[in-house]
């Protein structure tokens, strides 16, 4: 996708809401099976928040149900007759959005997405590379590992974008790793429980497993499956952000390393909309990812080398809360002209 394309598709919205001084914005969240995905709400509603200090006034329109494409594709139907400046959604599909998001472009609205990526030339992506994310991971984990054994995957919601990603992610790793054998690969939804019993159900079938990749929101269930097992020394696996994980991880002296996929994702893209609509222009170079239409964030890798640094950013939060970050105002900036 060409720049001057992305760019001809905002002409309209700034025209009407250049140096306005308060905006609608809707939030649209398909999948609410994780505490991760309540926190990405209220971090996006404090940064909303605070743009009230700046003399902005942020309203939220908020849709989050666990959904499928069609119910998602209703939330920004409704979001459009409503007459909201922007939409930032956290979306089912890469490429489904596309005519809608051309609906919403034509009525003069901004469309972000976060955590996932989208096909569409009337969207801009604001959030992590997913693909990277689970390379960083998943080369830990063959460094962990000496480079040489058997592995097996725990993913997401099979068909998830982001999910998607992190799965060609990781084969990229292991493929470029001839002493690496994948195993199998299964699904556990991001949830808990359903990654205990996956990991059960895995090292019954496989008696022989070195490493376990698996996907945040599961990783607890896992361990907790190898540690029944009593093959904690013999396991390495992937980890994940949460604060009860991360107390686990340092008291039981797991071996363990997660990417960092922070919930502030959205409350970023909310900073990166709100300075569109104040008018500000995207500088020419910012924009990469498979799409063309990608701002990525950094991704941060936790290892034992960092591990307590990470836990003191969740003191005092409770045992669901993830380490997190989001761009502030002045480093949204950085992407504007």
């Amino acid at each position: 996708m060409k720049l001057a394309v992305l760019a001809a598709s905002f002409a309209v919205l700034m025209s009407g809401t250049a140096m306005a001084q308060s905006y609608t914005i809707g939030l649209s969240n398909g999948f609410v099976g994780s505490e991760w995905r309540t926190q990405m709400i209220d971090e996006a509603q404090a940064a909303a928040d605070a743009w009230a200090e700046r003399g902005i006034e942020v309203e939220l329109v908020i849709q989050s149900a666990d959904t499928d494409v069609q119910g998602q594709i209703g939330h920004i139907r409704n979001f459009i007759n409503q007459g909201v400046d922007a939409i930032i959604i956290n979306p089912n599909s890469p490429t489904a959005f596309d005519p809608v998001f051309a609906q919403a472009a034509e009525a003069g609205i901004l469309v972000i997405a976060t955590d996932a990526e989208v096909s569409s030339p009337d969207a801009i992506y604001v959030g992590i590379d997913q693909t990277d994310w689970a390379r960083k991971s998943a080369q830990w984990l063959v460094d962990e590992m000496g480079g040489e054994g058997n592995v097996v995957a725990i993913n997401g919601v099979a068909g998830n974008p982001a999910n998607e990603m992190r799965v060609a992610g990781y084969r990229e790793v292991f493929e470029a790793n001839p002493g690496i054998t994948l195993l199998t690969e299964t699904n556990a939804n991001w949830d808990q429980a359903q990654g205990q019993q996956a990991m059960q159900n895995l090292l019954a079938t496989y008696p022989d497993i070195d490493g376990v990749w698996v996907q945040d929101g599961m990783a607890a269930g896992a361990f907790r499956a190898i540690e029944a097992a009593g093959k904690t020394a013999d396991i390495a696996a992937t980890g994940e952000i949460r604060k009860d994980f991360l107390d686990v991880w340092a008291s039981d002296g797991l071996t363990s390393g997660a990417s960092v996929n922070p919930p502030g994702v959205m409350a970023s893209a909310l900073n990166v909309a709100v300075l569109r609509l104040e008018g500000r222009e995207f500088k020419d170079d910012v924009f990469g990812g498979v799409y063309g239409n990608a701002i990525y964030l950094p991704i941060p890798l936790v290892t034992a080398d960092n591990l307590e640094e990470t836990r003191a950013g969740a003191e005092g939060q409770p045992g669901y809360y993830s380490v997190s970050t989001s761009l502030t105002v002045e480093e949204a900036e950085e992407f504007f002209q």
